[in-house]
């Protein structure tokens, strides 16, 4: 098998040596080069043909946003964004993602050396994934080319939607939002992602939505018209309180390696919400939410994947529907009018 070729993009000798050093011990990854800055990346893209690209994502002499762009108009290819910890930088990294990044890593806050393993191994399996991604297609003025859903107007104050969605995900949640009135159900989300990332998520995602959308607090009572994003590093739940939907968040331990766990929020919300819920799993890397989804539909909710075809990447999404979680098999851009049309058709049947 071909091994993959990466380019490592990174202002940092330091990091550079590092990456390079873990990333070649890795037999399926080939590092073909390595790059200080986006002009000298760009010269070695030409000559080295790489099947992924890491980015930092401040970088000297280009804005590391402004090489992205131009790249994924002029030569589309996986680009893994290298991101810090800090606001700056989750700004950034969703700004890199609407313009067409696969996915990102954080960076250790202290201690690069000994940190670098456990960041090295994380920024190995995405490089794998992303080598196996569709790369979005943006159009000139920036924007997917996967359109969202015309909205139309529904009032209900009964039905809950459920989402979990991993790599790629933070684009396909916006499409799937922007086509929401805002007098849609309550949505509640798990999406995978860094704890200091949610709430610039959420808040990005407020600015473009009909919808008010937040990150998830302890204790918030979920209304219709209203998003709750589980905060990172945090389960979300959905509970009971006599007939009010509440947000129950922990620390417990992570389930198939994630906090958030889409697996959490959907079991919680087949438990909790049974036929009055609708339950999606868009794109993402790995299993995740796959046996939620099971749940849902098991109590008798109806429920969606995202389509192969427009996924980033059919991780959860295929898992979901290999284990028979899915009721409904769709293109990203319909998700939102089909999940709207079943908050107003009749409960699910139990899949039983």
């Amino acid at each position: 098998m071909n091994r993959i070729k990466v380019l490592v993009v990174d202002d940092s000798a330091l990091m550079r040596k590092l990456l390079t050093e873990f990333l070649e011990r890795d037999p399926q990854l080939e590092v073909v080069g390595a790059a200080p800055d986006p002009l000298v990346a760009r010269d070695k893209i030409k000559q080295l043909s790489p099947d992924v690209l890491t980015l930092d994502v401040e970088m000297p002499r280009m804005d590391g946003l402004t090489f992205l762009e131009n790249l994924m108009r002029l030569r589309p290819m996986p680009v893994v964004m290298v991101s810090s910890l800090t606001e700056r930088g989750a700004e950034t990294t969703l700004q890199a993602l609407e313009l067409g990044a696969v996915d990102f890593v954080t960076k250790p806050k202290i201690d690069l050396e000994a940190g670098i393993r456990q960041y090295a191994d994380e920024l190995t399996a995405k490089i794998k994934a992303a080598a196996r991604a569709r790369v979005r297609v943006v159009d000139k003025s920036g924007v997917s080319a996967i359109r969202p859903s015309p909205r139309k107007m529904l009032r209900t104050t009964e039905r809950l939607i459920a989402i979990g969605a991993s790599t790629g995900g933070t684009e396909a949640i916006k499409d799937v939002l922007m086509g929401m009135p805002a007098d849609a159900p309550a949505i509640v989300i798990a999406q995978h992602i860094p704890a200091a990332f949610s709430a610039p998520f959420a808040a990005r995602m407020d600015r473009c939505c009909a919808m008010r959308v937040c990150e998830a607090t302890d204790g918030q009572q979920i209304v219709p018209g209203h998003v709750y994003i589980a905060p990172g590093d945090w389960h979300l739940r959905v509970v009971r309180d006599g007939a009010r939907y509440v947000c129950r968040l922990d620390q417990s331990s992570p389930v198939n390696r994630h906090r958030p766990s889409c697996d959490v929020l959907l079991k919680s919300v087949a438990e909790n919400a049974g036929t009055n819920a609708i339950g999606a799993i868009l794109t993402g890397m790995g299993d995740d939410g796959a046996r939620g989804l099971l749940a849902m539909r098991e109590a008798g909710c109806h429920t969606i994947i995202q389509d192969e075809a427009t996924s980033v990447v059919w991780g959860m999404p295929g898992s979901a529907f290999k284990l028979g979680a899915a009721e409904q098999v769709l293109p990203l851009p319909r998700i939102a009018d089909a999940l709207l049309d079943l908050c107003v058709g009749t409960p699910a049947r139990s899949a039983a």
